[in-house]
């Protein structure tokens, strides 16, 4: 009785001790949204239900190497064991109740992490490779940064271009894919202002790492007016033909593989480019003119550039009007 006795004890103590060392190691980023607390809660009941079996497996085990070790000159054999009956109807009773308990346990955390606010607002997003684009409906606003007013509940309304991808920003803790063909919703109450990141959590192609957006959760009084300048900017955009292309490749994400200031990315820059001689696969050389420019958006893949084939791009169907607003664009990024 002894043995059970100190066993017992140094369990407890190294249970203690293994669950205080991963709370104090920061495994969890800091809380920012109203669903990351129970989330967060559920997390930390798994880390004391993790640090009890850890201690319950390697404190006997250690105990016993050392206790009862063979000691110099024994020779007999240890005492032989059929079973303990008890011992095992407990051993498989009690994990029985504490799985059910943490199945209740998630349903819970789950139940409140998808609880509805009749109020809440519609942010729709597009995901495409590499390039995350959101889209404020009810204002008319396309945005590479995705905007949130703090203790606000928002409905992501996500498709996806390509192929599957993932919103995950870390704070917020929810995680959702975006699948191609269908609309996934991700509900959040931002509880913390920051800026944040959203990245893709679903292995998207060659720059899925590449992958990320700006998050920014703001006061609502900072958040109507980055709307309100929003709505400023695109209207006054509107009223060109350049002003209506630039929108056009936001909302498209064509951002996300072309750079507008010669950076290198997935696709080839926009800086410069119209009027420029392109060399395309094969060693060809060809301007980049309207024709080219325009057989590009609708057929990517009949003139590949050099250094990016195979290309990943898909065919736009954009009428004449807007790929024409689109070079007008691309004539003014000298």
């Amino acid at each position: 009785m002894g043995h059970f006795l100190v066993v017992g004890i140094l369990v407890i103590v190294m249970a203690v001790l293994t669950y205080l060392g991963l709370d104090a190691a920061g495994l969890m980023p800091v809380q920012a949204s109203a669903q990351s607390v129970s989330i967060d809660w559920l997390w930390n009941w798994q880390l004391i239900a993790i640090s009890f079996l850890f201690s319950l497996i390697v404190v006997p085990m250690v105990y016993s190497l050392i206790v009862f070790r063979r000691k110099k000159g024994e020779t007999g054999d240890g005492q032989h064991i059929e079973g303990n009956t008890p011992l095992e109807i407990a051993w498989t009773i009690v994990p029985l109740f504490i799985v059910l308990a943490f199945a209740y346990m998630g349903a819970y955390s789950l139940g409140q992490t998808r609880s509805i606010d009749p109020n809440a607002m519609v942010v729709k997003v597009k995901a495409q490779q590499f390039v995350w684009t959101f889209e404020y409906p009810e204002y008319g606003i396309i945005s590479k940064e995705l905007h949130l007013p703090v203790n606000k509940q928002v409905i992501l309304k996500m498709e996806s271009a390509d192929v599957i991808h993932s919103f995950w920003v870390p704070e917020f803790r929810v995680k959702q894919d975006v699948v191609p063909g269908r609309v996934t919703e991700y509900r959040i109450t931002p509880t913390l202002i920051g800026d944040y990141k959203v990245r893709c959590a679903e292995l998207c192609g060659a720059s899925h790492a590449y992958m990320e957006g700006p998050v920014i959760v703001n006061s609502q009084a900072d958040y109507d007016m980055w709307i309100s300048e929003q709505a400023a900017i695109a209207a006054e955009a509107a009223k060109t033909p350049e002003g209506q292309g630039q929108l056009l490749t936001v909302k498209n994400g064509c951002i996300g593989c072309h750079s507008l200031d010669g950076a290198k990315m997935t696709g080839p820059t926009w800086f410069n480019l119209y009027g420029s001689d392109v060399k395309l696969e094969g060693g060809s050389t060809v301007v980049a003119d309207d024709a080219f420019i325009t057989e590009s958006i609708l057929d990517p893949k009949a003139k590949e550039v050099a250094g990016f084939a195979p290309t990943v791009m898909p065919p736009y169907a954009l009428s004449e009007t807007e790929i024409a607003n689109i070079i007008a664009y691309l004539k003014t990024l000298k």
